[in-house]
C-alpha cells in the first residue's frame, strides 16, 4: 500500500495501517515528481513567461503583449526557438524535483500517520492543514533553488531576457553564489515559503476529503482515475488560490529584466509595485497557465504515488 494514502486510510476508515517505510514514500514522492514534471514542462515554461511579462511601462504607458496566452507562448517559442526551447530549464527541474516531490509528498504522509496515530485515527481539518503546511514548510529548502534556477532558464530567449539565451543553470548557480554565496540561489526564498505552505495547506485536505469519496464499503481503496481526478481539481484549486503569491514569487527571481521595468527588493516591495505600477489584475496574470500546469501535474504525482512503485521495488530487490 502506498504510504501517502495509508494515512488517507487511517483518516477515513478509522484505523493506522502502517506498511510503507519513510524511505519508500521518500521514492514513491521522487518518482510521481519526475513523472508529472515531464508530462507538464512546456506548460509551466508558458506560465513562468506569461507571469514575467510586462503589460504596462515604468512610465505608466501600455506595451505591446508578447504572448497572447498560454498556448500562443508555446507556439511562439516553438516557432523561434525551436521545440527545445519549450524545455528549457527542464534538467534542473528534474535534478531537484526529486528531493522536493520526495519532501512533500512523503512528510505529509508522515505528519498525517502521526498526527492520525495520536488521535485514534481520526484526523480533525486543522490537524490535516497543519500536515500539508508543514510538509509546504520542508519542501522549500529544494524547491527555492530548483525554481530560481529554472526560471532563468524558461525566461531566456524572451525579449526581457535576450541576454540569458545561451546561459545554462550551472553557470548561473556559479555567478551568484560567487557574488552572494549560498543564498544568492535562494533568491526569493521568503516569497517561495509564503506561496507553498499556503498551497499545501489547501491542497492535501482536499484532496484526501475527495479522494475518501471512492473509497468502497469494504474498505478497498478509489480507482486510480479517480485519484487521478481529485488530484487534478485539488491542484486547479489550490493553484488558483495562490497565483498571486506565484506572481510575486516569479518577479522576485527573475534576474535580467528589460530597460526600464521595476526592480524589486522584498515580498512587500514587489506586491506595491506590482499593484501601484499595474493594477491588481497583475496578481492573477498566468493564473489559467499555473492551474492547467498545476492540477495535472498533482494529478499525475498523486496518482504515481497511489501506485506505489517503490514497494515493489524493494520487494523485487530484497
Amino acid at each position: 500500500m502506498s504510504g501517502l494514502n495509508t494515512s488517507m486510510d487511517s483518516r477515513y476508515c478509522g484505523s493506522i495501517i502502517i506498511t510503507s517505510s519513510f524511505p519508500a514514500k521518500l521514492v514513491n514522492g521522487a518518482i510521481a515528481g519526475m513523472i508529472g514534471t515531464c508530462c507538464v514542462f512546456p506548460l509551466d515554461l508558458a506560465k513562468t513567461r506569461l507571469q514575467n511579462q510586462r503589460t504596462v511601462s515604468k512610465v505608466g504607458e501600455r506595451v505591446v503583449k508578447q504572448y497572447n496566452n498560454v498556448f500562443h507562448c508555446m507556439y511562439k517559442v516553438a516557432q523561434v526557438e525551436g521545440f527545445r526551447g519549450l524545455y528549457k530549464g527542464l534538467l534542473v527541474n528534474l535534478l531537484l524535483v526529486n528531493p522536493e516531490k520526495a519532501i512533500k509528498l512523503a512528510v505529509n504522509d508522515q505528519a498525517r500517520q502521526y498526527l492520525g496515530s495520536s488521535h485514534g485515527g481520526f484526523l480533525p481539518l486543522h490537524y490535516e492543514m497543519l500536515a500539508g503546511g508543514f510538509a509546504g514548510f520542508c519542501q522549500v529548502v529544494i524547491t527555492t533553488p530548483m525554481e530560481f534556477l529554472k526560471i532563468q532558464m524558461q525566461i531566456a530567449g524572451g525579449s526581457s531576457a535576450s541576454s540569458l539565451h545561451r546561459i545554462s543553470a550551472t553557470q548561473v548557480a556559479t555567478k551568484m553564489i560567487k557574488e552572494k554565496g549560498i543564498r544568492g540561489v535562494y533568491k526569493g526564498y521568503g516569497a517561495t515559503l509564503m506561496r507553498d505552505v499556503p498551497f499545501s495547506c489547501i491542497y492535501f485536505p482536499l484532496f484526501a476529503y475527495l479522494n475518501s469519496k471512492g473509497f468502497a464499503s469494504d474498505g478497498s481503496r478509489p480507482p486510480l482515475v479517480h485519484t487521478l481526478i481529485c488530484g487534478l481539481f485539488a491542484g486547479m484549486v489550490s493553484a488558483g488560490t495562490v497565483t498571486p503569491l506565484d506572481v510575486i514569487k516569479t518577479r522576485l527571481q527573475v534576474l535580467k529584466r528589460a530597460e526600464g521595468e521595476a526592480t524589486y527588493n522584498g515580498f512587500l516591495d514587489t506586491a506595491t509595485k506590482i499593484y501601484k505600477n499595474e493594477g491588481i489584475p497583475a496578481f492573477f496574470k498566468g493564473a489559467v497557465p499555473r492551474m492547467v500546469v498545476v492540477a495535472p501535474l498533482f494529478g499525475i504525482a498523486q496518482m504515481i504515488y497511489f501506485i506505489g512503485i517503490a514497494e515493489k521495488m524493494f520487494d523485487i530487490f530484497s
